[in-house]
């Protein structure tokens, strides 16, 4: 690898954009960690009080878990896709 090849690959613009990107997912993902905790505490909350789980709520909390995997998985090179907000909101069975 020649000193020429580094330096063409610390000033690709794309890696800095992909650098910037992966840095507001990881404020996104800090929001969607407390949105993630109050779906578990309603959902317990629900089920405690009427017996049976929030339909909704379990939706939701399956696009919450279907949203993170997809920034695990950019985060991680596994994925050049972007998620939300690049990308339409996971819904349920997609």
């Amino acid at each position: 690898m020649s000193l020429r090849s580094v330096w063409s690959n610390i000033t690709r613009g794309e890696t800095w954009l992909r650098g910037v990107v992966m840095l507001l997912f990881v404020v996104i993902y800090g929001v969607t960690e407390v949105l993630l905790f109050a779906v578990v505490l309603l959902q317990f909350l629900f089920t405690l009080v009427t017996g049976d789980q929030n339909g909704r709520l379990r939706e939701f909390g399956y696009s919450i878990s279907v949203f993170v995997y997809q920034m695990v998985r950019y985060w991680t090179y596994n994925s050049e896709e972007k998620p939300f907000p690049f990308a339409p909101w996971p819904g349920v069975g997609k």
